[in-house]
């Protein structure tokens, strides 16, 4: 990673600074001979701002903090108040890990409603960008998740998939609590960290490479307690004789109906404080 540090260090641009893509308006006329200062020749220190700071967040991590690591320096990077990981397994995103209780609040939603801008970020494997939660567009797209969101104090959300173009192993999820759209210069922030945190996750160890089955999620002993969530599908589909795709969709609707996130149901199900019935 040495080689991803710069000397140069200019503040990342951000919305409320007033520059557009391409640099914002020019200043006082200076004395003659001054740079001008390019389009091309901002974004390129912005990179170069970037890299520094990925590469300095990272710095002295194990294999299973660069995830966090990243999630924090996105939200230096970027103006969003929150950043979580999620892996894609079995229909399900897996929060991986998050920068503070709003962004895995917002994770959890989407995983337990099965909607929402990381869900379509994840099946399409591009870039989905919903700037404002309260705005009809958004709210058409996602009506449910839209309102879950905004009663979180979330008004905006970037899903950035993670993987190559042929492969989506997951989503870096971004969330703001003002509504606004990533200029050019950071969505390309974004995909930057993306790019890096899909590098650190491919590096991680996989369950066969720890002589375990290779039955369960990915990247094993990191997804912590979701693997509750699988265990409780397992039991709802041997309470209901259903498959995995029905006992999932059972365990979500629960949740739902009554308030709780899917993880605190998968809890229950699996302490043995709720059972599926057939009539249920």
């Amino acid at each position: 990673m040495a080689a991803l540090r710069s000397k140069e260090a200019v503040a990342v641009r951000r919305r409320d600074e007033g520059e557009g893509v391409s640099g914002g308006a020019p200043g006082p006329p200076g004395p003659a001979g001054d740079d001008v200062r390019l389009p091309g020749r901002d974004a390129e220190r912005d990179r170069a701002r970037a890299t520094d700071l990925i590469t300095e967040g990272i710095q002295g991590a194990g294999p299973a903090e660069v995830p966090g690591r990243l999630c924090a320096v996105a939200v230096k990077l970027l103006p969003v108040t929150g950043a979580s990981v999620s892996l894609r397994s079995d229909g399900m995103p897996v929060q991986l890990t998050a920068s503070n209780e709003q962004a895995a609040h917002v994770a959890e939603i989407q995983a337990t409603l099965g909607d929402g801008p990381c869900m379509e970020a994840a099946h399409t494997g591009a870039p989905v960008l919903a700037g404002d939660l309260d705005g009809d567009r958004d709210v058409g797209r996602w009506p449910v998740f839209a309102q879950q969101a905004t009663e979180a104090g979330v008004r905006a959300v970037y899903s950035i998939p993670l993987g190559s173009d042929n492969v989506c192993v997951g989503t870096l999820d971004l969330c703001s609590d003002t509504p606004g759209e990533l200029t050019n210069g950071e969505l390309s922030t974004a995909r930057l960290v993306a790019g890096v945190m899909t590098v650190a996750l491919m590096a991680l160890p996989r369950e066969e490479e720890n002589g375990l089955s290779g039955n369960g999620p990915w990247l094993s002993g990191l997804v912590g307690d979701h693997d509750e969530v699988y265990q409780a599908v397992g039991m709802i589909m041997v309470q209901l004789g259903v498959g995995a795709d029905e006992a999932l969709a059972r365990l979500r609707g629960h949740a739902f109906a009554h308030g709780r996130t899917a993880l605190e149901v998968a809890h229950e199900v699996v302490s043995h404080r709720k059972r599926f019935g057939r009539d249920r």
